[in-house]
């Protein structure tokens, strides 16, 4: 094969744009579930169809969560939402209140005890950071709210889905519901001020989950991780999230292992379970495997929505580097931003300070678009930016995989103040996710 063959093999591929399919296909991929059972099983049998060495899944328990009906009644009428993954099943009334944005100051100097509080799903331009779904349910269950209602910013009478609880409580403390942006504008209009219901029914079985693995390249100690999750929300059907990851996985593990005598160090993939209730199966495998093995690790959540590469890159400047050099390569443009971001499997590892990226799509959209809602449907992407991406990525690998490349791992001391600095720390004490 000469230097372009694998370009053109890569660019004409279907392997991975096949592997969407199938997984889209499936329907619910709601962690523990067996469609996500289905997709795992999917998952390992294309990595092993492709070349990689190894194809296996590992088990592991989980919080099950299984959706029922849900309802806001107002005063005489019943307003459409849908319950928010490991919300408690209930049903209380309260008083209703908006809190806007659902920024911190939002819920201060407020009385929200015994109250129904509604938020957006995004923030405003000018606030200088992302504000999470869950650290704004845990303000206001901080706050003594009874319920607590996700109104969601894009229109098309969509409502928006997203889990609360916490690793130590994974059944939220109150119900939480999500609302379209058109639902949540009439209850604000109407009902303001006025008692309102808020009911879900669920239930919480014991279930399992797992994680796919296989390997390219050298039998090294040392490995490059190569990830992303398999799992999507129940109400859709998880094509960009993350579907498309998942489908890059198994296009690189193809395209890798047509490289493979490029490879100084092993690439082991993963494919985890269970990512959208709180990174359990990245939580899973990062307790159990020896951290300082791991070179650095190359997290795909979110590509294929958007033609352009966003690479974040947690404060490690070779990760930077090698990212610019990779895109100079094939003149093709990435944003690239060292901020912390820890809100995919990446995080369980960085955290620790183990080099990492999380690779997604630069888009213009604010917040998720079509994400969490039953509008991530395939036909919002093209297989065209899957293997243009494909084609970046793999050169990303193999530089990475190189035994020339070195970047260090950090103490997690930096990275926590990183997250001071960053203004990030305050949100993820609040909803139980600092470490340190």
């Amino acid at each position: 094969m000469t230097d372009h063959d694998w370009i053109a093999e890569t660019f004409t591929s279907d392997t991975g744009w096949r592997h969407l399919e199938t997984l889209v296909d499936i329907g619910d991929r709601m962690a523990g579930s067996p469609g996500e059972h289905e997709a795992a099983e999917a998952t390992r049998d294309a990595l092993d169809a492709v070349g990689a060495r190894d194809a296996q899944l590992e088990a592991f328990d989980v919080q099950g969560w299984v959706r029922g009906d849900s309802r806001i009644e107002a005063s005489d009428t019943e307003q459409e939402c849908i319950a928010l993954p490991r919300s408690p099943a209930d049903e209380v009334s309260g008083e209703l209140v908006n809190v806007g944005y659902g920024l911190p100051e939002d819920f201060e100097d407020v009385d929200l005890a015994g109250k129904v509080v509604m938020a957006a799903s995004n923030v405003p331009s000018w606030f200088d950071r992302f504000v999470h779904r869950r650290e704004k349910y845990y303000y206001a269950v901080q706050a003594g709210a009874a319920a607590f209602v996700f109104r969601n910013h894009v229109e098309g009478c969509l409502p928006p889905t997203g889990s609360v609880g916490t690793e130590d409580a994974p059944i939220g403390d109150v119900p939480a519901v999500g609302v379209s942006k058109e639902v949540g504008a009439r209850l604000r209009r109407r009902f303001e001020g006025d008692e309102v219901t808020v009911a879900v029914e669920c239930e919480a079985p014991e279930a399992t989950s797992q994680n796919v693995h296989a390997d390219i390249g050298p039998d090294t100690d040392e490995c490059v991780l190569l990830t992303s999750h398999v799992d999507a929300h129940d109400i859709a059907e998880g094509a960009a999230d993350n579907g498309a990851g998942t489908a890059m996985v198994v296009e690189l593990a193809r395209t890798l292992a047509t490289r493979e005598d490029e490879l100084d160090t092993k690439v082991h993939f993963i494919s985890y379970g269970a990512e959208e209730v709180g990174l359990v199966g990245s939580g899973f495998d990062a307790e159990r495997r020896d951290q300082d093995t791991i070179g650095s690790i190359l997290n795909l959540d979110g590509v294929v929505r958007e033609r352009t590469l966003s690479f974040n890159t947690h404060g490690f400047d070779a990760l930077d580097e090698v990212a610019e050099r990779v895109a100079d390569r094939f003149d093709h443009p990435v944003y690239v931003t060292p901020e912390q971001g820890p809100h995919s499997d990446h995080w369980s590892y960085v955290k620790w300070g183990v080099p990492g990226y999380h690779v997604a799509s630069q888009t213009d959209s604010d917040g998720r678009g079509w994400g969490h809602t039953e509008a991530d449907t395939i036909e919002k992407l093209e297989k065209r930016d899957m293997n243009e991406q494909a084609i970046l990525l793999t050169d990303l690998a193999v530089e990475l995989a190189d035994a020339d490349f070195d970047v260090s791992h950090k103490d997690p001391q930096d990275i926590a103040v990183a997250l001071e600095e960053e203004g990030i720390a305050e949100g993820m004490k609040v909803t139980g996710d600092w470490p340190y």
